[in-house]
């Protein structure tokens, strides 16, 4: 039922309220880049930011050789615009796809994910929990292809179909101008076909219930981009009167932000612009919940007259500090029957010891 206010009341000031918190504690947002070497994935963040913030570029001397298994390594910046703080982290994968064998080598990217969601879920349950958590959770996974013109490799639709259930995945054709407009037309197009063949769901989700209308249109105009034919460079050349991010070649210069020349900014607007704020909210809303309903299963079992939200007895405490029981709060072991195949077995409540996760029960 709504009501007609008789007068003034002041609900109109929330939005400036929330304003105001938001710009006092900042934000905070982490994306992940997976692809082989030599795909210009450091290149690109440093684009779509435009600023080092990439790991490589703040380690320039670090010489680079493919490990011999992937590897997971994250480096975080605190960047400003207009006042507005936001805590971005870049984790990078060097040593995906880098190998004879790829078997498996998603593995250690899905470990690496699911343990931010395991973090969170700690400080979600502790008892003494930390006013704001902090926020490790991957919020988006730029996938890099390479330019073969061809279609996905094999290793690229099973990494695919792993990483889509665990994290939001934006695929892009990496280095595109080395295709012809021809070429990258028909990659994109059998791309496209392959992503719909092996049923992997890329972000934006279609199905999203909470979107208006023009919010669904905006994302079937980006589901047709998808994967986003990209070109990287954080060198300024000049065309006509202005400099302009560009790569210079023999044949001509290759404007980054010219949307004829190749679909860099439809991937930075979309990432930034346009749905950073639904990034987080579909990493908490849907791939999270899934890990914490998974994780939390395992207590399902647990009765309900075992569980108090009242502080134990100070006697109690007293008489049977060496002692534990349920009424002490001490958190419940799951037991190991009823953990999901699916997720790692590692202990979920906090101050407790966490088992190393299995790569065979990923």
């Amino acid at each position: 039922m709504k009501t007609v206010l008789e007068g003034y009341v002041g609900i109109d000031t929330l939005t400036e309220q929330i304003r105001k918190k938001a710009l006092r504690q900042g934000f905070e947002f982490n994306v992940m880049v997976v692809g082989g070497a030599g795909l210009g994935k450091s290149t690109m963040v440093n684009t779509i930011f435009k600023s080092k913030v990439s790991r490589r570029s703040c380690q320039p001397d670090e010489e680079y050789n493919t490990p011999k298994t992937v590897e997971i390594k994250s480096i975080s910046h605190v960047i400003e615009e207009k006042g507005i703080r936001l805590k971005l982290t870049i984790t990078d994968t060097p040593g995906f796809g880098d190998h004879v064998n790829n078997s498996n080598c998603w593995q250690p990217i899905i470990r690496y994910i699911n343990d931010q969601y395991e973090k969170y879920l700690n400080e979600e349950i502790s008892i003494r929990r930390r006013k704001r958590i902090p926020d490790t959770r991957v919020h988006c996974c730029i996938y890099f292809i390479a330019p073969s013109g061809h279609s996905l490799k094999a290793v690229d639709i099973e990494a695919l179909k792993k990483l889509v259930q665990v994290v939001n995945v934006i695929p892009v054709i990496a280095k595109s101008d080395s295709l012809t407009l021809e070429e990258r037309q028909a990659f994109k197009e059998r791309i496209q076909q392959d992503l719909a063949d092996n049923h992997i769901r890329v972000y934006p989700d279609m199905d999203n219930l909470d979107l208006d209308e023009e919010e669904i249109n905006n994302n079937v105009e980006l589901m047709n981009r998808i994967p986003f034919a990209v070109v990287g460079s954080t060198a300024s050349h000049l065309v006509g009167s202005k400099n302009v991010l560009a790569r210079k070649t023999r044949w001509g210069i290759v404007e980054v932000e010219n949307s004829s020349h190749c679909e860099f900014i439809h991937l930075r607007d979309m990432v930034i612009r346009t749905h950073l704020q639904d990034l987080k909210e579909v990493t908490a809303q849907v791939h999270y919940e899934l890990y914490r309903h998974e994780r939390l299963e395992t207590l399902k079992e647990l009765p309900l007259d075992s569980v108090s939200s009242a502080p134990a007895s100070p006697i109690g405490v007293q008489t049977n500090h060496k002692n534990t029981d349920q009424h002490n709060h001490t958190p419940v072991k799951p037991s190991p029957k009823s953990t999901p195949k699916n997720i790692p077995t590692a202990k979920v409540l906090n101050n407790q010891p966490q088992q190393t996760i299995s790569e065979s029960k990923i």
